[in-house]
């Protein structure tokens, strides 16, 4: 598998400095998915793509990177990797934070884990408006995403979301939600087909009454 994995990664660009802890992070994510679900990807074929598209907003990343519902740790992990930027993941479910605390250490990153829900996170002072950069990947609208970001992500620094279709609802809602949470749609940028970034820079302190309590977010999003 290794070699499959190092060869699809190769063919993708991704550096070559740092190809075996990429591999290795590949790997153990397919193996540990056998045991428990991280990833809906099964093999390298699969898996290899979802490792090249993190990377793709290495440029955006600074100083450090708060990242939530990481799951099976993309794209903080590549991320963290690629520019040993300190991460912290936000993730609820115990068994995938234990996996992602391992990963951490394993591949000599520095971070940390946070076993908990991003609405709960938003509101830690140890981590609310601490961190420079923050990524969601494959979690819920863009409202709720910005809703649960913005308040991790101190004033000057940016949301960096990666998301596929959007229609202009969503669209208008993204941008009328960054408003009420502190930011401002800053850029959007189309990648092949569908795909696109979204950088929501954070302008002003963001209201005490946001993230919203659990579940919420999800349910109603802002401006929707």
């Amino acid at each position: 598998m290794s070699s499959e994995l190092r060869a699809l990664l190769e063919a993708g660009g991704a550096p070559p400095e740092h190809l075996d802890r990429l591999v290795l992070y590949g790997e153990a994510v397919l193996e540990t998915n056998r045991q428990f679900n991280l990833t809906g990807a099964k093999t390298a074929t699969e898996f290899a793509p979802h490792i090249l598209d993190s990377l793709t907003i290495a440029a955006q990343i600074q100083h450090s990177l708060v990242d939530i519902g990481s799951g099976g740790g993309l794209p903080a992990i590549p991320l963290a990797i690629l520019t040993g930027i300190p991460t912290t993941l936000i993730e609820s479910t115990v068994k995938k934070a234990r996996f992602l605390e391992g990963m951490l250490t394993e591949l000599g990153l520095t971070g940390k884990v946070v076993a908990e829900r991003a609405e709960a996170a938003g509101h830690d002072p140890r981590l609310r408006e601490q961190f420079a950069t923050g990524t969601a990947r494959a979690v819920s609208s863009a409202p709720t995403v910005v809703e649960l970001l913005l308040p991790l992500i101190a004033v000057g620094g940016v949301a960096v979301l990666q998301r596929g279709t959007m229609d202009e609802r969503e669209r208008h809602a993204l941008s009328d939600a960054a408003l009420m949470l502190g930011g401002q749609v800053e850029s959007e940028t189309m990648l092949e087909g569908e795909r696109r970034v979204i950088v929501v820079r954070k302008t002003a302190p963001t209201a005490t009454r946001f993230p919203r309590r659990p579940g919420i977010p999800e349910k109603r999003p802002l401006c929707w």
